[in-house]
């Protein structure tokens, strides 16, 4: 008897419907929507996906969801830029931190990736010294910090000192 080929398989009715990120298909790696409210989704990357907004609580809320060591990281410098340059304002932005001065626009960024964490001073080529990681933007320099090697946070609160007294970047 033939079969009725209006009928699915048993193995493609059991198939998992596909999960869109982005415009794309997703792939078994690819974050899913939060089990429960409040529940942060990673990116690729593992970066957290957080609501853009402005002030200290966007910044803590993505703090919290940093991954793993990163966290750590992430408190680290967000209590050195804030001591560093007391009157700091910040934001969540294209979810990632951004600290800056108000009326002057933001002087630094960090944003999560699987191994590290990459800070970006926006106008890094006029600091000194220069960070390390170039970029292919004229003016703005990285610092890829590891989990398994050193973060000097006095070289790191020198840089932010600089970078809070040139121009911000207006975004």
């Amino acid at each position: 008897m033939a079969e009725n080929p209006s009928k699915k398989s048993a193995k493609v009715a059991k198939k998992a419907p596909s999960v869109k990120k982005a415009g794309k298909a997703a792939t078994k790696s690819a974050p899913l929507k939060p089990a429960k409210p409040g529940e942060v989704v990673l990116l690729s990357g593992g970066n957290p996906q957080i609501a853009k907004g402005d002030g200290d609580a966007p910044v803590q809320t993505y703090i919290a969801a940093m991954p793993g060591w990163k966290r750590d990281i992430g408190r680290r410098l967000d209590a050195i830029i804030q001591r560093t340059v007391p009157k700091v304002c910040k934001a969540v932005k294209w979810n990632s931190p951004f600290y800056g001065l108000e009326g002057q626009g933001w002087f630094t960024s960090y944003h999560c990736f699987n191994k590290y964490v990459k800070v970006t001073f926006f106008r890094g080529l006029s600091l000194n010294p220069v960070p390390p990681g170039a970029s292919k933007s004229q003016d703005t320099r990285y610092l890829d910090i590891y989990e398994d090697k050193p973060f000097d946070e006095v070289q790191f609160a020198d840089w932010v000192k600089q970078a809070s007294e040139l121009p911000g970047e207006k975004l």
